[in-house]
């Protein structure tokens, strides 16, 4: 059977995403609107061999939110070559957009089992472990910028490495205001930011991501981690060298940037 255009453009994608290649532009249909973006992203994951290792929120700036007339987030797999040791090398490209910093948490895999869905109230039970995290953030096409968030969920949520942090076994702090820095002493780069920046905080952001996977049936048998959206924006990458991220009473994580 003939294959229609999203399975070459999915194939594409996935090969480039496999094997670290830059590509020409997706099609403006699979990018102009999040539902066909959606699409073409759940095709793609479905294709890669890697082990999901967990899920990340992404739009979660609610300024972005507004000004591309988006009222929600979305989240997209993230897969075991992605996600590296705090601390390690991370090659970069002019399709690069940037570094974030994040808090993420680690979930039961009895999270799956649960019924109902996931609410201020019930969140907690399901939090194992929360971290300091930096994500590397890019594309896999010759493209820059953003013009919507289909431009970013067509292409794996536009995720390229997660670097975390050491691990801290959950327990209740303000984590809706929390103070936050990424710096690169070398270059004199350093942008501060707050916890709060992330879709309310990063425990509601968490629980947009849960109830997601439970409308969309995913199921994992293992505990998995949720990255829940940056802290300080998009922040550019002016220069080589180490990057470290701080968020106060959590911790940091570093990424080499080369």
């Amino acid at each position: 059977m003939k294959k229609t255009i999203l399975e070459k453009t999915a194939d594409k994608l996935v090969n480039a995403f496999v094997n670290n290649k830059i590509i020409a532009p997706l099609p403006i249909k699979f990018t102009k609107t999040l539902s066909e973006a959606q699409k073409l992203r759940k095709l793609c994951e479905s294709k890669v061999k890697d082990p999901i290792i967990g899920f990340k929120a992404a739009g979660t700036g609610i300024p972005v939110m507004k000004k591309l007339k988006e009222k929600k987030p979305f989240y997209a797999a993230i897969f075991k070559k992605n996600f590296i040791k705090s601390g390690k090398k991370v090659k970069i490209n002019k399709s690069t957009l940037g570094i974030e910093l994040e808090v993420c948490y680690l979930i039961k895999k009895n999270f799956f089992s649960s019924k109902g869905s996931i609410t201020t109230k019930n969140i907690t039970k399901h939090i194992s472990h929360m971290a300091a995290c930096i994500e590397v953030i890019g594309y896999r096409q010759k493209k820059k910028g953003i013009t919507s968030f289909g431009d970013l969920c067509s292409d794996f949520g536009a995720n390229v490495k997660f670097l975390i942090g050491q691990k801290k076994k959950y327990k209740k702090i303000n984590i809706g205001n929390l103070k936050t820095n990424i710096a690169n002493k070398k270059i004199g780069q350093s942008v501060n930011g707050n916890t709060n920046t992330v879709y309310i905080n990063p425990l509601n952001s968490l629980r947009f991501v849960l109830n997601e996977l439970k409308k969309d049936k995913v199921i994992l048998d293992k505990d998995f981690y949720v990255f829940t959206g940056s802290t300080v924006g998009v922040v550019p990458i002016l220069g080589k060298g180490l990057y470290t991220g701080k968020v106060d009473q959590l911790g940091s994580a570093k990424a080499i940037i080369h």
